[in-house]
């Protein structure tokens, strides 16, 4: 099959009503986009650090995401959804080196994470509602995983939606007792709400459902934000699900990870947590929503989570306010990270990230919370067999995990430093007052290079 690449790509905002972004059009290796005039005057700003609204056409000359922008890289999925695409084209003659970043747009079409969307549409996705069978469609997922080809690879696209991540999964409709799940219908069913179940990936242990969903429910001790989660069991297997905070009902919210925001690619370990509090703090505006990334900082490095990279930390921006906020919390598990490390280091620290090196994150930010936020997130992770025993988790799995996670925070913490609750005006604080009284958005925030100890 002779392939054609795509030249041209309409993007559509489809928040509260549909609204023109601009366009996007490729000119050899580059990759063009300009801003719609009437998007330009609603003022509403999808990307401000990277694509701030202004007239004219605007090209990233440093090719972070092979020429897009991130804000619309953040459409494509990878992984798992990009290697289903490639396989389904591949099907039909066209070499996966052939497609470019607007072919793969114009194949999220209009059922991408978030609400962006694009025309022309070459998604391929049923109307029809489909009862979905979780064990069968794990199967499936298995027989690619390996490997093997067939029409299942069209089958399992379709349901995927043009999620992120490695691990397989799929983008159902759920109602609202658990026990009924679908895909296809254009508009939610009344009672049913938009979800994401997850399946094993190859190196994957049988136990990785129940262990993130026991992770679930101690982030939430914790007081993290999170979308209400379940374990949905089929046959003697159970897998997790997780309720999608991009759809509100019929509605779909504008998100955008930190990889795209500051064009960090997740791929290379080179930010740290104080790099995600400075965004957190230019991009809302708001001391509480920095008070949350903090309290992510703690969750992550205390629980060890250390596949913390920048895809795995995204923002939501409310269409009729243009303000943001800091999105829900999401693969929250235990991973011992790239090289035993943290892939988002602590203030520079990497290999062995503790209390200490979060306390120092919070005084540079001049948190006062920071030491109640602290204890919250250490009392929840000492009662992780508590977490573990609600989620069903198998003895010897639980027990891994808490022999790796639990010591840490049991141990006698060091008294917080007097600066740290002083009142009187800080440097830092003065500098914050000033940020948040600009009128035009702050520069990107810098990543830093790694330190290791």
């Amino acid at each position: 099959m002779t392939h054609r690449p795509a030249t041209l790509l309409n993007v559509f905002l489809d928040g509260r009503e549909r609204r023109k972004v601009g366009r996007l059009a490729a000119q050899g290796r580059r990759i063009l986009f300009e801003y719609d005039p009437a998007f330009i005057a609603s003022g509403l700003q999808i990307s401000p650090f990277q694509l701030p609204l202004r007239p004219g056409v605007m090209v990233d000359d440093k090719q972070v995401f092979d020429g897009l922008f991130g804000v619309f890289n953040d459409s494509l999925p990878d992984g798992w959804g990009r290697l289903l695409l490639d396989r389904a084209v591949e099907r039909i003659g066209i070499a996966r080196q052939e497609l470019t970043p607007l072919d793969r747009l114009a194949h999220v079409g209009t059922h991408g994470m978030g609400a962006l969307s694009y025309e022309p549409d070459l998604s391929d996705s049923d109307r029809a509602p489909v009862v979905l069978e979780l064990d069968a469609i794990a199967r499936d997922a298995a027989t690619v995983l390996k490997g093997e080809e067939g029409p299942v690879i069209e089958k399992l696209l379709k349901l995927n939606g043009a999620s992120a991540g490695t691990r397989p999964k799929v983008v159902a409709l759920v109602s609202a007792d658990r026990t009924q799940i679908i895909h296809g219908p254009a508009t939610l069913p009344k009672g049913y709400a938009h979800w994401m179940i997850k399946f094993p990936s190859a190196g994957d242990e049988a136990t990785s459902g129940a262990t993130e969903y026991a992770y679930s429910l101690m982030a939430r001790a914790a007081g993290i934000v999170m979308p209400e989660t379940h374990l949905f069991t089929a046959g003697k297997k159970r897998y997790f699900g997780i309720r999608r905070f991009d759809r509100d009902g019929n509605r779909r919210i504008h998100m955008h990870s930190l990889s795209g925001l500051l064009h960090a690619d997740h791929r290379t370990a080179a930010l740290d947590y104080d790099g995600f509090l400075k965004a957190t703090q230019f991009l809302t505006r708001d001391v509480t929503e920095v008070e949350r990334a903090f309290r992510l900082a703690c969750f992550n490095v205390l629980a060890r989570n250390r596949d913390d990279h920048t895809k795995n930390i995204s923002f939501l921006l409310d269409d009729l306010t243009g303000q943001w906020s800091l999105a829900p919390a999401y693969d929250l598990t235990y991973s011992a990270g790239p090289g035993g490390e943290q892939t988002m280091t602590v203030m520079g620290e990497g290999r062995n990230p503790g209390p200490d090196h979060l306390r120092q994150l919070a005084r540079k930010h001049d948190l006062r919370n920071a030491e109640a936020i602290l204890a919250a997130v250490q009392n929840a992770i000492a009662k992780w067999s508590d977490h573990a025993d609600a989620a069903g988790l198998a003895t010897k799995a639980a027990k891994l995990v808490g022999d790796r996670i639990v010591p840490q925070v049991t141990k006698t913490a060091s008294p917080a430093k007097k600066k740290a609750t002083s009142n009187k005006p800080s440097a830092t604080r003065t500098a914050s007052a000033k940020n948040t009284a600009a009128a035009k958005p702050a520069a990107k925030p810098r990543a830093k290079g790694r330190r290791r100890s």
